[in-house]
């Protein structure tokens, strides 16, 4: 069991930044993958950016190439996603979530690849 804790949202205005984390807890939680997604109201939940267990490698949506960034403290088991410029279209609420594996190198975006989820925090950006 892995148990995921958000925080670090809140209301900022276009062009704002903020730092999400993530806490991660739980047996053999340094060896899961974790990454973030988000969901607007209406719509569908959508990827936002995912980092291996190692850190060594990191993967972003298209939407946020060149303005997040995800990093972890595997000391701390804890990720982190750095939101830069952000945008009205941001707005949503993001969830940290926590996979074992990957069945493909494609299915990092795949809400359904993940086994744990948070709570998620809200990200409100107000144009």
């Amino acid at each position: 069991q892995v148990q995921l804790v958000e925080s670090g949202g809140g209301l900022v205005q276009a062009g704002g930044s903020l730092r999400l984390s993530c806490a991660a807890s739980g047996r053999a939680v340094s060896s899961y993958n974790l990454g973030w997604f988000r969901q607007a109201p209406g719509k569908e939940r959508e990827f936002v950016a995912t980092i291996t267990w190692s850190g060594r490698d990191t993967y972003y949506g298209d939407s946020v190439k060149g303005r997040f960034t995800i990093s972890k403290d595997n000391a701390k088991n804890t990720v982190y996603l750095q939101v830069n410029s952000l945008k009205p279209e941001d707005t949503g609420v993001y969830t940290c979530a926590a996979a074992r594996y990957f069945s493909t190198g494609q299915a990092v975006e795949f809400a359904y690849e993940y086994d744990y989820w948070g709570q998620g925090t809200q990200v409100t950006v107000s144009s």
